[in-house]
Order: C-alpha cells, then sequence, then structure tokens
C-alpha cells in the first residue's frame, strides 16, 4: 500500500529514501513569519469525539481528496512486534461485516475513485480521490471501518503473509533497501527511526489476532485522527458531512505517546555491504540532524537550501564538480528529510564511474562539503537553490492531493497550518552566511552514517 517515487539526479537516494520509508521509513515550529500571500484559505474545526477536521477548498474541478491521518506509525509499535502499525495499514483493507473483503476499494473504483495508504515512522494515512457528490460515500466507508474491521484469524494470517512477501520483494530482494535498513539501525542507535518501518521479518512473523486488535482498539480512533479534505466544497458542507459520518464514531482510550531520548553518538559509523545482486557501486553518508519540529528558527530551512544546492538537480555542486567537471562519478547529489517528530536525517550520495574506486568519490564529495562549510556559497546559486524550493511550494498548490498531504503531515507531527504557509517566506529569508553556519555546526562525521555498497559476495 505504501510507495514513493523522485526523479533526476536524485534517482539514488529517491531509491535509499524509499527504501528508508519502507524499512526503518517543510517546516518547523512556531515562528514568527507571515504566510504566503497565495497560500490556500483553509479551515479547521473538531469533532465532539475528538476528530480534527481540516478544508481545504479548491473550486477548479468537481473533485475531492480525502486523507485521513491517523497519529500512529511504526515509533508506536510494541517491542518485538517491529512493522506493526504497517501491517495494520494492511489490515484496514480486510473489510468489514457491512463491506466485506476487498470491497472498499471495488467501491471507490465503482464510483470513479481511487485509494490507497501509507505508513511511516510518524503516523498512518489513508486517502481517496473521487467526484465531489460522492463525499459522503468515502466519509461513510472509512467511518465503518475505523469501528467494524474484520479482524478474524484467517485475515490477520493472510495479510501477515502478504506482507512478508512484500518485505522479500521490496526490502530483501534490494541491495540498495537492505543498505538502508543498516544505516538506518547505525545511525538512530536506540532510537525507533532504526527500526524499519515495515519491520524485521522475525518479528512480522510474531504478529497475531491478539496484536492486531488491541493496536486497532487503542490507536484507530477518531480522537487520535485527522482528516483533510481538499477540493471542490465549502467547510460547511465538510461538517456537516463529517458530523453526519465520523460524529457517530464514539472515542476510545489511546495509548500514549512514547517521547524517545536521542542517544549520544560517539563517533562515526562506517558499514560496507557486498552482495552479489548489486548492479552499481554506491556510496552514501547520513547525518542526524535536527527535523523541522525540533529545529531552531532557521536551521532546519538553511538545511533544506543546502540540500537544494549540493544536489537538488543537475546543476547543483556535487553533481556538477563530481559528473560534469572531474568526471568521477555517473551521478551524484544531497537530500535533506526533515518532516519528522524526533530526529531529521541529511544525506549525500555519489555513484563512481567505472574504475573509480568509492573511496575516490567519497574524498570528493567530501572536498565539495568541506568548500561550503568553510565558504558562504556564491551568490547565483544559492538564490538559485532557493528560488527552486519556493517554486516547488507553489507548484504543490497546484494539486489537491498535494496540499492535502502537504497540511496533514505538518499537522500529524506537531506542526501548524501557519508553519505549511509561512514556509515560502522563511526560505526566501535564509541567508548564506546563515546556511554555512547551521551546516558546519550540523554535519559533523560524529552524527553520521557512512556506507559502500558494492558488487561481491
Amino acid at each position: 500500500m505504501m510507495g514513493a517515487s523522485l526523479a533526476g539526479s536524485r534517482r539514488i537516494v529517491a531509491a535509499f529514501a524509499v527504501a528508508a520509508a519502507l524499512v526503518c521509513g517543510a517546516l518547523s515550529t512556531p515562528v514568527t513569519a507571515a504566510p504566503d500571500d497565495d497560500a490556500p484559505k483553509t479551515f479547521q474545526f473538531a469533532l465532539q469525539n475528538g476528530m480534527q477536521v481540516l478544508v481545504v477548498p479548491d473550486h477548479r474541478a468537481p473533485v475531492v481528496t480525502q486523507m485521513l491521518w491517523f497519529r500512529v506509525g511504526s515509533d508506536d509499535d510494541p517491542p518485538g512486534y517491529s512493522g506493526l502499525a504497517h501491517f495494520f495499514e494492511h489490515m484496514m483493507f480486510r473489510g468489514t461485516k457491512t463491506v466485506p473483503g476487498s470491497q472498499f476499494s471495488q467501491i471507490i473504483a465503482r464510483n470513479g475513485g481511487q485509494d490507497n495508504a501509507f505508513t511511516t515512522h510518524d503516523y498512518t494515512a489513508f486517502y481517496e480521490q473521487i467526484a465531489k457528490d460522492h463525499l459522503r460515500l468515502a466519509m461513510r466507508l472509512e467511518a465503518d471501518r475505523m469501528v467494524n474491521l474484520d479482524l478474524s484469524d484467517a485475515n490477520v494470517r493472510t495479510e501477515r503473509n502478504v506482507v512478508l512477501e512484500e518485505r522479500r520483494m521490496r526490502v530483501d530482494n534490494n541491495p540498495q533497501s537492505l543498505m538502508a535498513e543498516q544505516m538506518a539501525a547505525a545511525l538512530f542507535l536506540s532510537h525507533p527511526y532504526g527500526r524499519p518501518v515495515i519491520g524485521w521479518p522475525e518479528e512480522i512473523r510474531r504478529i497475531g489476532t491478539v496484536e492486531a486488535r488491541d493496536f486497532y482498539l487503542h490507536h484507530y480512533a477518531p480522537n487520535n485522527a485527522t482528516l483533510v479534505v481538499a477540493g471542490d466544497v465549502t467547510p460547511e458542507e465538510v461538517r456537516a458531512a463529517a458530523e453526519a459520518e465520523f460524529g457517530k464514531v464514539p472515542p476510545r482510550e489511546l495509548v500514549p505517546r512514547y517521547e524517545f531520548a536521542q542517544p549520544e553518538r560517539l563517533g562515526p559509523t562506517r558499514l560496507t555491504v557486498s552482495r552479489a545482486d548489486v548492479k552499481v557501486p554506491v556510496f552514501q553518508r547520513l547525518y542526524r540532524v535536527p527535523s523541522y519540529a525540533e529545529a531552531q528558527p532557521g536551521e532546519a530551512e538553511a538545511l533544506d537550501t543546502f540540500a537544494q544546492l549540493l544536489g537538488g538537480d543537475t546543476t547543483a555542486a556535487l553533481y556538477r564538480e563530481l559528473v560534469v567537471k572531474r568526471k568521477i562519478a555517473i551521478d551524484a547529489g544531497a537530500s535533506y528529510d526533515g518532516f519528522n517528530r524526533d530526529d531529521g536525517t541529511f544525506g549525500i550520495y555519489a555513484v563512481p564511474r567505472p574504475g573509480v574506486s568509492l573511496a575516490a568519490v567519497e574524498k570528493a564529495a567530501d572536498a565539495v562539503l568541506a568548500h561550503y562549510l568553510a565558504n558562504a556559497p556564491a551568490a547565483d546559486e544559492f538564490n538559485r537553490a532557493k528560488t527552486q524550493l519556493v517554486a516547488s511550494a507553489l507548484y504543490r498548490r497546484d494539486s489537491q492531493f498535494a496540499m492535502a498531504s502537504t497540511y496533514g503531515q505538518a499537522l500529524s507531527i506537531g506542526l501548524t497550518i501557519n508553519d505549511v504557509d509561512a514556509w515560502p517566506t522563511r526560505i526566501k529569508a535564509v541567508t548564506a552566511d546563515n546556511l554555512r553556519k547551521v551546516a558546519a555546526r550540523d554535519l559533523i562525521l560524529k552524527e553520521s552514517v557512512t556506507g559502500y555498497l558494492r558488487p561481491g559476495k
């Protein structure tokens, strides 16, 4: 049920990012910043049962995107049962007494819509995109499976086998996914971000009906959910429909979310994964850095800008130096993953040309990084990076799904609507000197894991 894709020069980082989302896994805490003038108008309210609701009117087409975000992810997996949150995302498609089997998705499809879901460390989200006339139908189906899910032994056993097969296909048979799993475990030490979202295979096999039922009763409740509706609707229409369909679902007693301490890293970690099925060698380094939810004002925005400057596309510094100028790599880039309740990650990578060693591309990438840690970036590349980030935020507003996702993700990790709306303004406010200072402070080897993925036995 879970997927993601990226393009361009980030394709190797994308592979690791998708792998990390499966096997493990932009905006800051409120500060004074004016929302962008073109930000969508949004409306928030709560139902009496505790469900939070956000409406994003978008009248360009008679369609709606409904997203239901539960504040539960793999961080909430009980000890010894990693993968339970992801497993339960699957279970939500096993049907109820009134809508048995796979009829949920069939009904949505017959009415011209589509549906899916995804799980991360911090949240689980379900969505439907459908004509506005069928919004009540989508709400009714979601409300039904929030209370009437079929958790029979047969369904649990079947879906557990489905998840194990998914892991075999997407992780165990994918060397980049295995590498991501190992690097995350090494980077986060005892924090649950080091556990794979999809779960360790031995622990997935332990999941039974008792564990599934307990997880359902204590997490899949209206008072643990945020409903986001973007589309050709008014706040009044959504309120009436939500109260009619979701309002009758009673709240439940929730399991408190744990607050995890971040163990101190005493030094850098290096690991090498050699496998016969590796097609091309890859160098990658991950740094543990502050996320948007915990960063100081301007810190996460500076990291986002630095990642764009270093590796956002084929004009960025790493690609320009290693691929175009020195011709020692066929790809290189960087990324910042900061949308988390706890720590984020900053990654760099390079794929060497045939005949070039991983050590050589690592040394070259470190030289590029060292240059920017010691010197503020040139005005043209700095401004281009910020312009690209701001443009990407504006382009997301052209998509109902992207708008609903951006707001839902932010609210699920403890951010606010203002954090979303003011993000372009905050990116514009990043200075070249602040970028250098933040990067020099946060990108330190002690907080890193360096990985080599290469062909071999």
